[in-house]
């Protein structure tokens, strides 16, 4: 190792060639140009984004998604995003911090309007932030465990998106695309377990050779999600909140 440098654990070394990556093709760039929901008092629908690491605030590219569910539901629909760091360098500070913020703006958002239907969507690292503020976070090298939330509010959440969750584990009732492996930070029994809970309304996507959410080798995939799965996911949310 050459004197004045640190060794590179390789889980920080997959993230950080993540996000070259992610900067090279232009994640950050966010496409939802819908008009916000401009009405008084509370939408019958609230969307909380949680965007990927590096992308900078707001939705991030689950935007589209966002902005889809907006026009094509019958329903007033408001949106907001998750404010978080979303940053790789500190990753384990980063996330825990995205579950703090989420667990604080959707007990919030259920006070203020105890009658809303709410959905959840999460990419890369928001992906893991949405999954561990329903089942619960931390552990391991993400540092101290965090409960989930508590299911007085949680059951307001009526749909969950999830795309290349970095803790996604194999074989799980909500699990969808081609994944046989493992993300870089699965979790645990008891938060898969508390997840269970929720797992009729969740929707999450992972691929063969995703860089993270699979442990495989390719970016690409990662970043590909709403190339392929948007109208479903779409479609999901829509059938859970009633159109």
């Amino acid at each position: 190792m050459i004197a004045g440098t640190r060794r590179v654990r390789p889980s920080t070394r997959i993230l950080l060639i993540g996000a070259a990556t992610l900067a090279a093709v232009g994640i950050g760039v966010n496409p939802a140009n819908a008009m916000p929901y401009t009405g008084s008092g509370c939408a019958a629908v609230h969307v909380i984004t949680a965007r990927a690491s590096t992308e900078p605030p707001g939705e991030g590219i689950s935007g589209a998604l966002v902005t889809q569910i907006v026009n094509s539901s019958t329903q007033t629909v408001s949106r907001a995003a998750v404010d978080y760091p979303a940053t790789l360098l500190n990753y384990p500070s980063s996330s825990g911090q995205g579950v703090s913020a989420l667990t604080a703006q959707l007990t919030a958002q259920v006070q203020a309007c105890p009658t809303q239907k709410i959905i959840l969507v999460g990419y890369s690292q928001g992906a893991h932030v949405v999954g561990d503020v329903l089942g619960g976070g931390g552990g391991g090298g993400l540092g101290a465990q965090t409960p989930p939330i508590s299911t007085s509010i949680g059951d307001h959440v009526l749909a969950v998106i999830q795309f290349g969750d970095p803790r996604h584990v194999v074989n799980q009732p909500y699990d969808v695309g081609t994944s046989a492996n493992d993300g870089l930070f699965p979790r645990s029994a008891a938060q898969l377990q508390a997840l269970l809970h929720y797992a009729s309304r969740i929707q999450s996507y992972c691929d063969s050779d995703d860089r993270f959410c699979d442990h495989g080798t390719s970016s690409q995939v990662h970043i590909t999600y709403l190339d392929r799965y948007q109208n479903a996911a779409a479609s999901f949310v829509l059938q859970k909140i009633g159109g």
